[in-house]
């Protein structure tokens, strides 16, 4: 070929790739080329790819997790004292009903009572008495929705000859706890990665707490009765909630013997103990709106601060008290007789006592 003849071939090739680009641009603009959808596919899978590894990196970190994901770090950070890993099992609730009906009568074990939410069995079998008996009952399902008041009614899923349908709460039902939650788990994990075991030092004896089902709060303090000791104190908010959530003689003893398999031999002595209760009175007036609802946000609120701020030996602050009150629903403004309290003594922890209202 002539250089003639290759200079005009070029030509033509450079004519014709402007035209291709100019029909590309030129099909850009219809919204049903081919381009164009093959343009918009691409991008929406490159935009959900995009998104779908922004999710991934959240799950990779405990502290963005989601439930799923942030049970998988549970499981690889965390044992509990019941030899299980990872987020704490429900338990259940547990209590005592007095049966009435014919004396001599009998109620068998495991028969069932129900209330309008949730169903018990006996633990024993017990004969009726003239001024009625006494027999031991636990929730068929966990969580606290078995956790009654003293004098709750509950009814006899099946009639038992000769015995009254209805059985009343002798006491409070204690015990039941839901599945610990998303946040409390979360917060372990992160204490967990952050305060790794040191092999006995303080905050091992807060996580050894922990990791007790149903206790929801744990203080250590170290050399509080002499050289080399340590005391633990801990709280169980939700299974003891009737207790204002300070544990009871037997869960204490369940988590010293759990620490006391724990912890360093070298300990001189080791004191696990429940709390002292300190109730702090509040007095609140000039409630612009005084109804059930704002009262119940205001307590609802201050439970919440006393959960947050206070701890064994702790001072409340009334600026404390003024946010909590602020925060509640349908609270406009308030009047606060209350001044700053310390716990009298280091092992007293502070909760909320009565909250009583006066007019404007």
């Amino acid at each position: 070929m002539t250089r003639d003849g290759i200079a005009g071939a070029m030509a033509t090739v450079k004519i014709s790739k402007q035209q291709i680009l100019t029909a590309l641009n030129a099909a850009m603009t219809l919204g049903n080329s081919l381009l164009r959808v093959m343009s918009d596919a691409t991008s929406g899978l490159a935009h959900l790819v995009l998104r779908y590894i922004d999710w991934l990196a959240k799950q990779i970190m405990p502290d963005t997790a989601e439930t799923e994901w942030l049970d998988r770090h549970g499981t690889l950070w965390l044992t509990n004292a019941d030899g299980t890993r990872g987020r704490k099992s429900s338990e259940f609730a547990s209590g005592t009903v007095t049966v009435t009906g014919t004396q001599g009568m009998i109620v068998p074990a495991a028969a069932t009572l129900s209330t309008d939410e949730i169903s018990f069995e006996t633990l024993t079998a017990v004969t009726v008495s003239g001024a009625g008996s006494d027999v031991g009952v636990r929730a068929l399902d966990p969580g606290a929705i078995g956790n009654l008041i003293v004098g709750a009614v509950l009814h006899f899923d099946t009639a038992i000859a000769g015995v009254d349908g209805e059985a009343v709460a002798k006491d409070d039902f204690q015990g039941g706890a839901d599945t610990e939650t998303d946040d409390d788990l979360r917060m372990r994990v992160l204490e967990r990665i952050q305060q790794p075991p040191m092999g006995g030092s303080q905050e091992d004896y807060v996580h050894w707490a922990l990791e007790v089902s149903g206790v929801t709060r744990a203080w250590a303090e170290a050399n509080a009765m002499g050289v080399g000791t340590v005391s633990i104190r801990f709280m169980m908010d939700i299974i003891r909630a009737n207790n204002n959530g300070v544990p009871l003689d037997e869960d204490v003893l369940m988590v010293a013997e759990w620490i006391d398999a724990k912890r360093p031999v070298a300990v001189k002595d080791c004191f696990t103990v429940a709390p002292i209760p300190f109730p702090i009175d509040m007095h609140v007036s000039g409630l612009a709106t005084d109804n059930a609802e704002t009262r119940a946000s205001i307590e609802s609120e201050m439970r919440e601060m006393f959960l947050e701020q206070s701890f064994p030996g702790a001072t409340i602050y009334r600026s404390w008290v003024d946010s909590a009150i602020s925060n509640a629903m349908g609270e406009a403004h308030h009047e606060l007789q209350f001044e700053t309290v310390a716990a009298p003594t280091p092992g007293h922890l502070p909760i909320l006592g009565s909250i009583i209202y006066a007019g404007a």
